[in-house]
């Protein structure tokens, strides 16, 4: 038998605080626990819905600590609050109001069997909205013209802008939109390969899921934020995108912009 996660006893002392505050009126587990996928490096991951009294009185931090010692807490860019265990273990928390049950309801896709997501309903509010969510998002591998004009136009936009920005001399920019670049890449390839099993996320689990030669030209289209780093990594992020957008094109019965694509192709590679 296989030692236990601390991940894993963290889920339960979670579990245990949910039922034990009565002020907490829902409550629900999320990501990669949720989805049985779970590992030593993966977070801990809860919404946490209260009354409006008790959420006007709850301490994230102190909530959190009663669960297990923090190394340090904070307050994310979304509001979210994230704990630090021991072992860099992170947790993230998301302290609401009962009157955000609904908003899960707008939820792409919930990732996870509802019954390994539900930790807590008292009113029985919350387990409906979550049955309502699809467990997938409907990723368009079978409607090819939407794919093209949401993933391909999008990829070209980011080239194009990332190509500028370094022939410009701004090389962090053109790094920042190169990463918008790629992510657009991995949609590209899920959507080729027919594997999008993690698309809201498109990255994970991207080396197991996608096959060793397309891993290898996306890994190809990465670089450093250097002029010859950014050079190499855009000319080799044109060439898969080319192929894999050809590929969702054909599939589509739809044209690409061959001229435009060959000036972009003639400035990134001018010898």
């Amino acid at each position: 038998m296989g030692r236990v996660l601390f991940q894993e006893e963290l889920i339960a002392r979670v579990r245990a605080a949910c039922a034990a505050d009565e002020g907490l009126d829902a409550a629900l587990m999320y990501g990669s626990f949720a989805a049985g996928e779970g590992d030593r490096w993966s977070d801990v991951e809860f919404w946490l819905f209260f009354t409006p009294e008790r959420l006007a009185a709850v301490d994230p931090h102190a909530w959190c600590s009663a669960v297990a010692p923090l190394r340090h807490g904070l307050v994310n860019e979304f509001g979210t609050y994230v704990a630090v265990f021991p072992g860099l273990v992170r947790g993230e928390f998301h302290f609401a109001g009962t009157d955000a049950i609904a908003g899960v309801g707008r939820w792409p896709a919930r990732g996870a069997p509802v019954e390994r997501m539900l930790v807590v309903d008292r009113r029985g509010e919350l387990e409906p909205v979550l049955r309502a969510v699809p467990e997938r998002y409907d990723a368009p591998v079978d409607r090819p013209a939407e794919a093209v004009a949401e993933y391909c136009d999008r990829f070209l936009n980011w080239l194009l802008l990332a190509h500028h920005l370094a022939r410009r001399g701004e090389e962090l920019r053109a790094w920042d939109a190169l990463g918008h670049v790629q992510r657009h890449l991995v949609w590209m390839a899920r959507l080729a390969e027919r594997s999008t099993g993690h698309w809201l996320t498109p990255s994970r689990a991207a080396e197991r899921e996608l096959t060793p030669a397309v891993v290898g030209e996306l890994r190809a289209a990465t670089g450093a934020a250097t002029g010859e780093g950014l050079a190499v990594a855009l000319r080799n992020a044109f060439r898969v995108g080319v192929r894999l957008w050809q590929e969702l094109a054909r599939r589509a019965g739809a044209p690409v912009p061959a001229e435009l694509l060959a000036e972009l192709g003639s400035a990134l590679d001018p010898a």
